[in-house]
């Protein structure tokens, strides 16, 4: 009587174990997707006064939500740069920043919500002839640019001191694909 109480209550403990971890847990879909553009050229070498800039592998970082298909983070621009000081003095870099232009040449702007970040601090001294190289990371683009294609030129800024402070300009022809 005593091992029919037993096996009676061990019966009852492996249902309850079975039947209450057997419901179905579905696992949901991810309600965001991260999608990565290529730019086209996606190598571009630009010559100013004082330096010579190549950018490569350059690439637009998105997020978008897979119910709507609408960007709900401001877009990243991600690539390389490699920069060489062509004068005959040292220069030190203080910064990139960046501006996004249409085909038309005129700059396309951010919304009121998007995040703005078009300063790339390159902190860097750089003797005649020297090169130095880096990532671009924490820069934004604006959604109208990529999200009508309407990016037609990057205008690179670079911020340097020779002895007093000077910009030089240099822009580049790219579209989202």
């Amino acid at each position: 009587m005593h091992f029919i109480k037993i096996f009676i209550f061990i019966a009852f403990s492996l249902a309850i174990g079975f039947f209450g971890c057997a419901t179905e847990k579905k696992a949901e879909a991810p309600k965001q997707e991260r999608i990565t553009k290529n730019l086209v050229p996606p190598k571009s070498e630009l010559k100013g006064q004082n330096f010579f800039v190549e950018l490569s592998d350059l690439q637009v970082l998105t997020v978008v939500d897979t119910a709507s298909k609408e960007i709900v983070e401001t877009p990243t621009l991600k690539g390389h740069i490699k920069i060489t000081n062509k004068s005959k003095d040292i220069l030190d870099i203080q910064a990139l920043t960046l501006e996004y232009l249409d085909e038309a040449g005129k700059p396309i702007p951010y919304k009121p919500d998007e995040k703005m970040v078009k300063v790339y601090s390159f902190w860097k001294v750089l003797q005649p002839e020297d090169i130095t190289e880096g990532s671009l990371a924490d820069v934004t683009i604006p959604q109208m640019a990529v999200k009508g294609k309407a990016l037609g030129k990057i205008e690179i800024n670079l911020v340097y001191v020779p002895s007093p402070l000077k910009r030089e300009t240099l822009t580049l022809s790219e579209k989202v694909e």
